[in-house]
């Protein structure tokens, strides 16, 4: 028996449903973290418009996600990713399917979708930032993150 840590992933693809988001914050956020050392990516069922106020929260803790331009699965322009971390329930369906004949680890981390919040901007912008938060903790976690403190 080997006491050897997991193999970390070399290539990670984010999917949520419009990849306007959840998924870029998330590629955002293992960017950020890991810099080229993994390679990031995101995609969603069908490509959206950048959420504004997905831009404001990362814009908060110095990540600039403003430039991203959603895409939709059939854009990815490579497959070759390790694991693929889906964010909603559809994304999960179809990155079971686009992986049937890849070996490609499939993971599902429900993620609460922070666009169907109402109420004040405040109260809007807190469920966004709590999406970031919640990626940001469970990023680190799978990928073996040890460093003190957030971003």
């Amino acid at each position: 028996m080997s006491d050897a840590a997991p193999r970390r992933p070399q290539a990670v693809l984010f999917a949520c449903s419009h990849n306007a988001v959840r998924s870029p914050m998330a590629e955002a956020l293992g960017r950020h973290l890991f810099g080229r050392e993994i390679y990031f990516a995101s995609a969603g069922l069908r490509a959206g418009e950048l959420d504004p106020f997905a831009v404001a929260v990362m814009d908060e803790i110095g990540i600039d996600i403003s430039k991203h331009r959603p895409r939709a699965f059939d854009d990815l322009e490579d497959d070759s990713f390790d694991l693929i971390v889906s964010l909603s329930p559809e994304a999960h369906h179809r990155a079971l399917e686009y992986t049937r004949t890849l070996a490609v680890d499939v993971v599902y981390w429900p993620t609460i979708d922070p666009t169907v919040v109402q109420g004040s901007r405040e109260q809007m912008l807190d469920a966004y930032r709590g999406v970031r938060d919640g990626l940001e903790k469970r990023i680190k976690e799978l990928l073996g993150w040890h460093a003190f403190g957030s971003l």
